[in-house]
């Protein structure tokens, strides 16, 4: 989608500081965190919403989950523990229609599930 921020940070026409990168996976961290530690991982391939994933691109939610294990290692916080978060509509707060995990840790979390 030619408008879509997240598009648009993929083909590097938005700075953004990366923290994970393959061929179909892209981490960043989120420019308004919620956490000390707040990165977005989401697939390269423009998918709006989780309503949207199907037999012939589920392999990217796979790729997704291994990538966020990568991060969670390489930020410290595989054994300290993270919050995973992904909204899928308009309202759930989904403000961005790309599909996209908020990965959220750096401080003890109470049991608020708003990021």
């Amino acid at each position: 989608m030619e408008d879509c921020i997240f598009c648009k940070i993929i083909k590097d026409e938005i700075p953004s500081e990366k923290v994970y990168e393959d061929d179909e996976i892209l981490a960043f961290k989120d420019i308004k965190p919620s956490a000390p530690i707040h990165i977005l991982v989401i697939p390269k391939k423009h998918i709006s919403t989780l309503m949207e994933v199907n037999d012939e691109n589920m392999y990217l939610m796979e790729k997704i989950m291994k990538a966020i294990q990568k991060i969670a290692k390489k930020q410290g916080v595989d054994k300290t523990g993270f919050r995973l978060i992904a909204n899928c509509g308009p309202d759930s707060g989904q403000e961005v229609m790309h599909i996209h995990f908020h990965l959220l840790a750096g401080k003890k979390m109470g049991p608020k599930i708003i990021a």
